[in-house]
């Protein structure tokens, strides 16, 4: 018998008639010699309606209590569905993070996962069970409710087909699978058969919606198969896997974009070791990622430093780098939040010269400015206005012969 992890996201069990849906598909896999676990979101919708009470009551919730609020919408769900498993004859048992348990640490809003204790759904399992568990939640030592982050049901499922050694980790969303890049925005964008591990996770983190970052991560690092499948149809959806020779004959697989960043700049900062360190500190202690960073060459013993934050965190990490920046002395700090972030992502970028200024002579053309750059073995990053977001991914996307049969070729 395989052990089947399936993970359902908000819009697969938007309303009851959904979560029926998912029911039967849940069905159809245990009836085909499986042992399966189910992991659920929220429904669609109701984190963001729990989030809004929580501001209503507070400005700036006591976190612990944050966590307490909005993990609760995965607990209604987990309930129904193992509720229209046994009404369908089958049965099914549902499990908060603390029953399974997911232990956590107690950075409540993004805990990250320190341990998984199998025993007791694997002894459901032998036992004809179908385990439903509750996405984004765990608990921290000291019995505390904690949450993931956002798209934490990805981890959540990633991380209990690792611990319970699953067969395969199905993620079923509202896309038939990973494309080229976002079809919204390039109709002629392309499902890809397979990605590797590295390439998933470079388009995660650079804002493809389709997986949440840390779950590729615990794919990668435990060497789980995660396939992206739709919960609306039966279509063959994309599998994400160890790299193999054919991926590196492709050069580039995609193109992704974030609307979600901002820019910081501090000017005339004191060129001087620890400054660094004494600017970004702060912005660690506050939970604060920093993304992109650039600094310039020194001038006069002074240097400017600019670097991107996530849109949601601006305002905050604004008001700390101003607070830091008169303490070391910097002359001024300025923020953007107008701007995005366009990456393209390919495991044939290790062995291919000249992509870097293909994208930037693709760009001029269009007469798009190029506020920031970063790069990894396997992708380029370019910061640049917000308006100019939807144009920079469809002429990257054309360029790089992503679009049409060269894209199916490339699968």
């Amino acid at each position: 018998m395989a052990l089947i992890v399936q993970k359902y996201g908000g819009t697969s069990v938007g309303n009851i008639e959904r979560i029926k849906n998912v029911a039967r598909r849940v069905a159809n896999t245990f009836n085909e010699n499986n042992r399966v676990v189910v992991v659920l979101s929220a429904m669609s919708g109701e984190t963001n309606k729990l989030v809004g009470y929580a501001n209503e009551v507070s400005e700036f919730p006591v976190s612990r209590e944050y966590d307490m609020i909005i993990s609760t919408g995965e607990q209604v769900t987990i309930g129904l569905l193992a509720l229209a498993l046994n009404e369908m004859g089958y049965r099914a048992k549902s499990f908060l993070g603390h029953q399974v348990p997911i232990v956590t640490d107690s950075q409540f809003g993004s805990a990250r996962i320190e341990s998984i204790g199998g025993e007791k759904i694997m002894r459901e399992l032998k036992d004809g069970v179908i385990a439903v568990v509750a996405g984004f939640q765990g608990v921290d030592s000291d019995g505390n409710i904690t949450t993931l982050g956002r798209g934490g049901s990805d981890t959540t499922a990633v991380a209990l087909a690792a611990a319970l050694k699953a067969d395969l980790c199905e993620i079923y969303t509202d896309v038939e699978g990973v494309y080229t890049t976002d079809p919204n925005i390039c109709q002629d964008a392309r499902k890809l058969k397979k990605i590797s591990y590295d390439e998933m996770l470079e388009m995660a983190s650079l804002g493809a919606k389709v997986l949440q970052t840390r779950s590729v991560e615990f794919a990668k690092k435990y060497e789980v198969p995660v396939m992206v499948r739709s919960s609306f149809n039966d279509a063959p959806g994309t599998l994400v896997c160890k790299e193999d020779a054919e991926m590196e004959k492709v050069v580039v697989s995609g193109v992704t974009y974030n609307k979600d960043e901002a820019k910081i700049s501090v000017l005339r900062v004191p060129d001087r070791p620890g400054i660094a360190a004494k600017l970004f500190r702060p912005l660690t202690e506050a939970g604060i990622n920093v993304d992109m960073i650039v600094q310039n060459i020194s001038h006069d013993a002074h240097t400017d430093l600019t670097f991107t934050v996530s849109k949601s965190e601006f305002k905050r990490a604004l008001k700390l780098v101003k607070e830091t920046a008169g303490e070391i002395e910097a002359k001024d700090v300025v923020g953007d939040p107008n701007i995005a972030k366009v990456s393209i992502v390919g495991a044939g970028m290790r062995s291919h010269a000249g992509i870097a200024s293909k994208m930037f002579e693709v760009m001029s053309k269009e007469g798009i400015n190029i506020q920031m750059i970063s790069t990894s073995e396997i992708k380029i990053s370019c910061v640049v206005d917000v308006k100019y977001t939807e144009l920079a991914v469809r002429v990257l996307h054309e360029a790089f012969g992503l679009a049409g049969e060269v894209a199916e070729e490339t699968e």
